[in-house]
């Protein structure tokens, strides 16, 4: 298969993807703009551009990548499978080392004066490591000794180097991927079971190891018995949420992110959207991540290099999984996880890294059959 791949001749990228992704993008920019001014203006002396000019260096960085990674055959990961394995532990244990320390959490490290997050980049190369493993072991996987338990393996090591930088919401994300893509692979529904249980049981345990996950638990079932304390941002988050109404108050004219909604810009940014545009206008951010849904799958679906395919799958679903943790906990519908909605809300490493990653989706679209079938 891999000599078919070397062989095929690579069509035009998936440019419906390209234009869904940029443009996400520069929604994101106004809504960060607007949404962090008030916090840029008092807190960063006196510079309401000061997020919005982070992000788009950030995203001028992952857009430069993205283009690289389009044009890099994607076949070559499958050369360097375990050197993407031990990079990854090699920057898990860095963090824990060195790592900075942000919000109560060691998630980051400093490189030359700039601060990137590990765990984007451990959230890509599992997905690359465990599309090869997947691809080399096929016809093992329905086994129990030889398919699952190595499986299992990889996918707790994986997730158990996000989870020791405290990061529990990553973590859970990245095991839901991995599991999709492990039942896509062929794996027997009563080992998916089986992979489910041990997955909730690990999360119960990593929660009650840590007082402050318990009470955001706690504080979920009933916030407003917490206005002031831990309830405080999901009240706020469901008011700007609720003065939305159907078409918003207008782009700019939010209330909540004048220091009423903590982390507006970043984890709470599905709110301000709501409250400035109102339903019309979530929904048609949702609507560009059904479209970006669509075209992931598809190419996923239509690639018939396995290793393609699994890769394009994972690339795909760790994305849809982050936004719907993002639109839920803005809702109301879970507790709150820290999580940034892809592609708009602000952040350096998530968005760059984001963006490269997509690189890599767009070079598998080049080998599918999408524009065929």
């Amino acid at each position: 298969m891999e000599e078919t791949v070397r062989k095929a001749k690579a069509r035009s990228i998936d440019w419906v993807l390209v234009f869904i992704i940029v443009l996400l993008v520069l929604f994101g920019f106004l809504m960060v703009y607007s949404s962090s001014y008030p916090d840029g203006y008092y807190k960063y002396g006196g510079d309401p551009f000061y997020f919005l000019r982070k992000q788009v260096i950030a995203a001028g960085a992952g857009l430069a990548g993205m283009i690289f990674f389009a044009n890099l055959p994607y076949i070559i990961y499958r050369k360097f499978s375990k050197l993407i394995l031990f990079t990854c532990i090699g920057l898990a244990m860095l963090t824990i080392i060195i790592g900075i320390a942000s919000n109560g959490a060691q998630r980051w490290i400093e490189i030359g004066g700039i601060s990137l997050q590990p765990s984007e980049i451990i959230k890509i190369g599992a997905v690359l490591y465990m599309a090869d493993y997947f691809n080399r072991k096929r016809s093992e996987l329905p086994s129990f000794t030889k398919g699952f338990l190595p499986s299992l393996f990889y996918i707790v090591l994986f997730c158990g180097l996000i989870a020791i930088q405290d990061d529990l919401s990553t973590a859970v994300i990245l095991a839901g991927t991995l599991m999709v893509m492990f039942f896509c692979a062929g794996a027997r529904i009563s080992h998916l079971i089986l992979l489910f249980l041990l997955a909730l049981a690990g999360i119960i345990a990593l929660i009650a190891m840590q007082p402050y996950r318990i009470s955001r638990i706690i504080v979920f079932f009933d916030p407003f018995k917490y206005p002031l304390d831990e309830g405080y941002q999901i009240i706020n988050s469901l008011y700007a949420l609720g003065t939305g109404g159907l078409f918003g108050m207008g782009v700019g004219k939010s209330r909540q992110k004048f220091f009423h909604l903590p982390e507006a810009y970043n984890d709470f940014i599905f709110s301000i959207i709501g409250e400035e545009l109102g339903f019309v206008g979530a929904v048609f951010v949702m609507l560009g991540f059904v479209v970006f849904a669509w075209r992931g799958l598809r190419i996923s679906m239509n690639t018939e290099d396995f290793f393609g395919s699994q890769t394009a799958l994972g690339l795909t679903v760790i994305v849809l999984v982050q936004f719907l943790i993002h639109v839920a906990v803005a809702t109301s519908s879970m507790p709150p996880t820290g999580r940034a909605l892809p592609f708009i809300s602000a952040g350096g490493s998530s968005i760059m890294f984001l963006l490269c990653s997509m690189g890599i989706l767009l070079n598998i679209s080049k080998y599918s059959n999408t524009y065929r079938s």
